[in-house]
């Protein structure tokens, strides 16, 4: 039941946050549903992988991957998708306690929570930069053998 809420909360949050970018009603769905699509796809991937940097990493790749289907099938730009989709994902409740250990001036906990988010940022960052030029690499190469 758990992973039911926590995937219907992802799809609710992207959906949200498309609405503050005025993504179009059509598209809105589709938005929101990368991000539950995306946060089930995190999940999953805890059945075989621990490392929640590896799983930051191949589920922003697949968001991404979702996206750029989307952009084309919808015709709009895969960034509508990526961003609201990767809101579930930004590591909120790191930064918190990055932020209350240096509040309290827990230093060690500050720099281990600090570099906790650090990573997760990276990981984001790395899976939807990594699976764009991939798309874009192969998307030049196909034009160029015409």
């Amino acid at each position: 039941m758990r992973v039911i809420i926590e995937i219907l909360m992802a799809f609710i949050g992207s959906t949200c946050f498309a609405m503050l970018f005025n993504v179009r009603k059509d598209k809105l769905f589709l938005a929101g549903l990368g991000g539950g699509l995306a946060w089930a796809f995190y999940l999953f991937l805890g059945i075989w992988i621990e490392s929640d940097v590896a799983r930051f990493v191949l589920s922003s790749a697949a968001l991404t991957f979702y996206a750029e289907i989307m952009a084309r099938v919808k015709r709009t730009p895969a960034t509508f998708f990526v961003v609201s989709a990767a809101i579930p994902f930004f590591p909120g409740s790191k930064l918190y306690f990055t932020m209350e250990a240096a509040m309290h001036g827990d230093w060690s906990g500050f720099a281990d929570y600090g570099t906790q988010t650090l990573l997760l940022a990276v990981a984001i960052a790395c899976g939807i930069l990594c699976t764009m030029t991939i798309v874009h690499a192969w998307k030049k190469r196909k034009e160029n053998w015409k």
